[in-house]
């Protein structure tokens, strides 16, 4: 059996016609629903989700096509745009009686947190984004061979067939990948819990892939009209990053400042798994965001 979050209730919520997440729910208080990134799941949240549970509703989803969620079929492109899986947390936290609340997201979910503060910023008080870029600029600061970096999101971008015959020749090789080198400190990822990533990951193999392929699509298309049209978040925003700017060459707050006009932006010297490599920075700035 999988690792599980200590104290917390397990439930499947409906959130969509034909699609129902895995739901850790624990604590008490006003509502944070934290959204967990690549290659992980909710579990990733459970040192984070135990602390803030002291005084909050804490709400851990597994992201549709992740981990134990459904995986619907992607057919017209638009079924893991950003702005879909959004409004799945928005659901969800609705479905559990909370018409308001915190977000919090990292790397894949920060893509999803963050449409949800354009897209539902009266459901959304405040807004933590971890260790990523909004999606359009994503791509424009990828240039020259710094880009390798992220070889992967280039990888999934590609047409229907290729990408998930090649990941899924090897699952474990790809996915771990990951999980090794964007670490800095390997004990903060026992053996339970990255063999957990990597069973829910190899049996995720084209959803993740759609997942991916929508940044390079729909995702796109989305963030560029929100530019253009001066959409911007309107509630306190808190992003935690390593330091990409300085590797690759771009203010990485002045990209999220024309975003999120009341930011608090900072770098941190952990790897890109923070929530588990510095779990209590994570907590202290999610908290310092919740008193703003």
């Amino acid at each position: 059996m999988d690792p599980s979050i200590n104290g917390f209730d397990y439930r499947r919520v409906a959130v969509a016609d034909g699609v129902t997440l895995n739901v850790a729910v624990g604590g008490s208080g006003p509502a944070v629903v934290l959204l967990h990134g690549f290659p992980q799941t909710h579990l990733m949240w459970r040192h984070v989700a135990a602390d803030l549970a002291a005084d909050h509703t804490v709400i851990c989803p597994d992201l549709r096509g992740y981990g134990d969620s459904d995986k619907p079929v992607d057919i017209d492109g638009d079924v893991y745009a950003k702005r879909t899986m959004a409004t799945d947390t928005v659901a969800l936290a609705a479905a559990l009686g909370h018409e308001r609340f915190a977000l919090v997201g990292h790397d894949r979910g920060a893509l999803v947190a963050f449409r949800a503060g354009l897209d539902h910023p009266d459901a959304i008080s405040h807004l933590a984004l971890l260790d990523g870029l909004p999606t359009l600029d994503m791509w424009e600061v990828l240039h020259g061979t710094t880009a390798a970096v992220a070889f992967h999101l280039y990888l999934m971008a590609q047409p229907p067939g290729l990408p998930e015959e090649l990941i899924g020749g090897s699952p474990d090789a790809f996915f771990g990948h990951f999980l090794d080198v964007w670490s800095r400190d390997p004990g903060a990822l026992p053996a339970d819990v990255r063999a957990a990533y990597l069973r829910a990951s190899r049996a995720a193999v084209t959803s993740i892939v759609a997942d991916y392929r929508a940044s390079a699509g729909v995702d796109v298309a989305h963030d560029t009209a929100d530019r253009a049209a001066g959409t911007q978040l309107r509630m306190p925003v808190s992003v935690l990053q390593q330091d990409w700017g300085a590797a690759l060459g771009y203010d990485a707050a002045g990209v999220w400042r024309a975003w999120a006009p009341d930011l608090e932006h900072r770098t941190v010297t952990c790897g890109h798994f923070m929530a588990e490599e510095a779990p209590a920075e994570v907590v202290r700035a999610v908290r310092a965001l919740l008193a703003r």
